[in-house]
């Protein structure tokens, strides 16, 4: 019997195993590989859409500060009402499924609970300023990462690696290093009336926004971004316009329009109409984690501009923070996120064409019925060839067996003979034609 092998070599061999396959990964590194145009595209739209945030947040200091207009629900109404006037639009005048009536036959109140946490996150985080300050919003609206990767987890079965969790450290240690910045610049604006109320506040519109974030990844990604947009520009649109009703109705009567004023709200309007259309096209392209990941450069860009526009206090460990957040970006976009397996990917027939396509449910039962008979009739003939053709060896072989049978019992006239065999080789070969 052979000796068993000790139990202190079998760890030390695979120990050795996989610092050679991790060496081995090392060696065979190809910066290509990862560095590729996709990440490139990915990295070039994410920074876009933070400098459109971050030409919201210009407009919005500029109303608050020169003009001591603060009014967030008016400015979420324009938004809301321009995705109304092109996306909802568009709906309308699509057929079949596409329809914006089937739309609201089949799944309405989602529709309608997805645009009530979408105006009461930007509701919930502008009125958060009132109460505490920048610092403690930016820290805790980096809450927005972990609930998205859990209800990602959750919802979209989307599965990390572990360098995805280093990844989002990164970015995250790049927030605090940016926070720091502001401390020592002497940033740390805004009241403290209700500190405790601002950082509820602030977290619940972490929330809000995860949510929302992983409902569009869902239906850009399995429906359509023009129905998202148009279902969101619809029931936005009416919220906005109760809640600025019954909250801002005094604070819109007592503006003082000047051209210099709606100058400033048609550029926020136009930031967030920008940023809404476009935000769909790059999480189809990557994901809602990475486009959150992305954004977290918004505020540095915003603070760059403000050290030209507003007078702010530069310091180096905001260049610091912007390679930081990019390096995890970069780091959390360079392996791919796969699904679980075992989950069920969504078949081609049940998801709605995108843009301009129409789905017509009878062209396309139509279309299936012509298939499966173009497959099923070719199917079948072969079949018959090949029955026919083995039936019609099967009796010629008969024909030749029954004609050596007949030659042995008779030493008659074989002229007669082989006549029948003849006779039964024509009938076989008659059977196949």
């Amino acid at each position: 019997m052979a000796p068993k092998p000790h139990e202190g070599t079998s760890r030390d061999t695979s120990y050795e195993d996989q610092s050679t396959g991790l060496m081995a990964r090392i060696w065979k590194f190809n910066p290509r590989e990862v560095f590729t145009w996709q990440l490139a595209k990915t990295l070039a739209m994410g920074q876009g859409l933070a400098g459109l945030i971050c030409g919201t947040a210009i407009a919005s200091q500029y109303l608050a500060t020169n003009f001591h207009v603060n009014t967030p629900m008016l400015q979420s109404f324009l938004n809301y009402i321009l995705l109304c006037v092109t996306y909802t639009t568009t709906l309308l005048c699509r057929t079949g499924d596409g329809n914006i009536l089937q739309i609201l036959k089949s799944r309405w109140w989602k529709y309608l609970l997805l645009g009530l946490v979408d105006v009461e996150a930007n509701y919930a985080v502008v009125k958060a300023y009132q109460y505490t300050t920048l610092t403690s919003v930016q820290l805790l609206d980096c809450f927005v990462v972990p609930v998205l990767m859990i209800l990602s987890w959750w919802v979209l079965k989307t599965r990390y690696r572990p360098v995805h969790y280093v990844a989002v450290c990164i970015c995250l240690l790049g927030v605090g290093a940016m926070v720091g910045a502001d401390l020592l610049a002497g940033r740390d604006q805004g009241s403290t009336s209700n500190i405790l109320l601002g950082d509820a506040l602030v977290l619940l519109s972490a929330t809000l926004y995860a949510v929302s974030n992983v409902c569009q990844e869902y239906t850009v990604k399995n429906l359509s971004r023009v129905e998202f947009l148009g279902m969101i520009g619809l029931f936005g649109t009416v919220i906005s316009t109760m809640q600025m009703v019954i909250l801002e109705r005094n604070e819109v009567a007592n503006i003082q329009w000047s051209w210099q004023i709606g100058l400033l709200f048609a550029a926020f309007a136009l930031c967030m109409y920008a940023l809404y259309s476009c935000m769909p096209i790059v999480m189809k392209l990557s994901s809602a984690t990475s486009v959150n990941l992305s954004l977290l450069t918004a505020d540095l860009f915003s603070l760059f501009c403000g050290v030209f526009l507003f007078q702010y206090n530069f310091s180096a460990l905001y260049v610091v923070s912007l390679v930081v957040i990019l390096i995890g970006f970069i780091t959390f976009n360079a392996v791919p996120t796969p699904a679980d397996p075992a989950d069920p990917t969504p078949s081609s027939s049940s998801a709605i064409c995108e843009e301009g396509c129409d789905h017509d449910p009878v062209a396309s039962q139509n279309e299936i019925t012509e298939q499966e008979v173009a497959v099923t009739i070719p199917t079948e003939e072969e079949e018959d060839d090949v029955e026919e053709e083995q039936q019609g060896v099967g009796e010629r072989k008969e024909g030749r067996e029954e004609d050596e049978r007949r030659k042995k019992r008779a030493s008659g006239p074989s002229q007669r003979l082989t006549g029948e065999s003849d006779d039964v080789v024509a009938v076989g070969r008659s059977t196949k034609m």
